[in-house]
């Protein structure tokens, strides 16, 4: 039990304290929230407009850190949060935290050949199989050029 006791003192005294958060390119400056729901189900009204979004961080690119997934506030829903590369390096230790984040929502028409390219390109960044003839038509692809993120506990 003492054993117990000290471990957990110390755990407690490495910890970040409560509010402190590591700071990505510019921060967060909004201070109104935008449901990702909101942007999924509304692009138009969101499209080229600065966004505060938040959720868990699902996913983080693994190359460059120059990608991460939020989840959305509604089950199985996601959006990408997509940064300058070298700008912003978000560490693979992301995965698993809460992240507020700033930026400008885009959507992009993507051609079938862009997608296939873009599907090819995800394969070898996450090392999952992609089949291009899975591919059937083009896209449109909603997310979030990010400025600048919050995430606690880094």
């Amino acid at each position: 039990m003492r054993t117990f006791i000290v471990v957990l003192s110390l755990v407690a005294m490495l910890a970040p304290a409560n509010g402190l958060a590591k700071t990505f390119g510019q921060g967060v400056s909004l201070s109104e929230e935008t449901a990702v729901s909101s942007i999924i189900d509304n692009p138009a009204a969101y499209v080229g407009s600065k966004v505060k979004v938040s959720g868990l961080v699902i996913d983080v690119c693994s190359r460059r850190g120059c990608w991460i997934y939020l989840a959305g506030d509604r089950e199985f829903e996601k959006i990408r949060i997509k940064v300058t590369d070298g700008e912003i390096v978000f560490p693979m230790e992301a995965r698993g935290k809460q992240a507020v984040v700033e930026g400008v929502v885009e959507s992009m028409e993507l051609t079938k050949e862009q997608v296939i390219a873009r599907g090819k390109h995800h394969a070898e960044e996450t090392g999952e199989a992609f089949d291009p003839a899975s591919v059937t038509s083009g896209e449109t692809i909603l997310r979030i050029r990010g400025l600048g993120a919050e995430i606690p506990s880094l």
